[in-house]
């Protein structure tokens, strides 16, 4: 196994533990996702499916579709975890229905919120995808 197969293997390792731990929060301890949260799920649940793909194929193609989604559930992870701990920039875009963006079901260590681990995740897959190296073809 070469390390760009472990790259890839440990990227879609970090995708299932994100999907399930987003799974957990909502499903069994019954926290309602707010709107960005959702935003967050749509990009962080075919990453599983991208990533496992790539995985089991060993195609380090993948890497096309998955950075792109990583780097956008990267900044939408942001911004989420921006409204919640920056005072003031949550009036810039109120949550209309549903749970409020702002809401912190859990805070651990003063930081650690369902956004700053799913902007974890977010980041970890990049720098996996970005340490992803094409291989050369060789001819014949």
């Amino acid at each position: 196994m070469n390390s760009n197969q472990v790259y890839l293997y440990m990227a879609w390792i970090v995708s299932i533990t994100a999907m399930l731990g987003s799974l957990y929060f909502s499903e069994i301890r019954g926290f309602i996702p707010c709107e960005l949260c959702w935003y967050q799920r749509i990009l962080m649940y075919p990453l599983t499916l991208i990533l496992g793909i790539g995985t089991f194929q060993n195609d380090l193609s993948v890497k096309k579709i998955a950075l792109p989604m990583a780097i956008i559930g990267w900044c939408i992870s942001f911004y989420h975890y921006m409204l919640q701990k920056v005072p003031g920039l949550a009036e810039l875009k109120p949550c209309v229905n549903g749970v409020p963006c702002t809401t912190e079901y859990i805070n651990w260590f003063g930081f650690v919120t369902i956004p700053f681990l799913a902007l974890t995740a977010f980041t970890i897959i990049i720098y996996l995808m970005i340490y992803i190296k094409p291989v050369k073809q060789t001819q014949n």
